[in-house]
């Protein structure tokens, strides 16, 4: 049997889903034994947005680590970057803020990759997506317009 990294409270945990796409956690810490990840839900919204046109319902949900697979890595891509902010004092409470409130967001700017490394170091992913969106767009734009993404 593979062993599993080990998780530390404020940590990114990527699924990894296929070649082009993981689903991103924050590990929150042990419930009664029970390991559990913050992670971003993803529905789709009748809103449309402006720019993509797909528009997603996502909130925060609590959910043991191991109900989202168990093929994941420790991700904490911009720890060369930006300084991590404490878990306890900043992280858990903006979790637990988050949790439960439902929020419509566009498909790109604001996924469960942006949502982790915006808990972890209090920037998003996404900050340089402008210079990059018109290149991103044709190559996605079928998958949009299929909903695989």
């Amino acid at each position: 049997t593979q062993s599993l990294p080990e998780v530390f409270p404020g940590d990114i945990v990527e699924y990894p889903r296929n070649k082009y796409f993981s689903h991103f956690a924050v590990y929150y810490g042990e419930k009664d034994g029970v390991p559990y990840v913050a992670h971003l839900t993803c529905r789709d919204s009748d809103s449309k947005m402006l720019l993509f046109g797909r528009a997603l319902r996502s909130e925060i949900k609590l959910d043991p680590l191991e109900l989202l697979g168990k093929k994941y890595k420790v991700n904490n891509m911009m720890d060369g970057c930006f300084s991590v902010r404490d878990f306890h004092s900043v992280v858990k409470p903006a979790i637990d803020e988050l949790m439960g409130r439902e929020v419509t967001f566009d498909i790109l700017f604001h996924n469960s990759e942006h949502q982790a490394t915006l808990l972890r170091y209090g920037v998003k992913k996404s900050q340089q997506i402008e210079r990059i969106y018109e290149h991103i767009m044709p190559s996605w734009k079928k998958l949009f317009e299929q909903k695989k993404l």
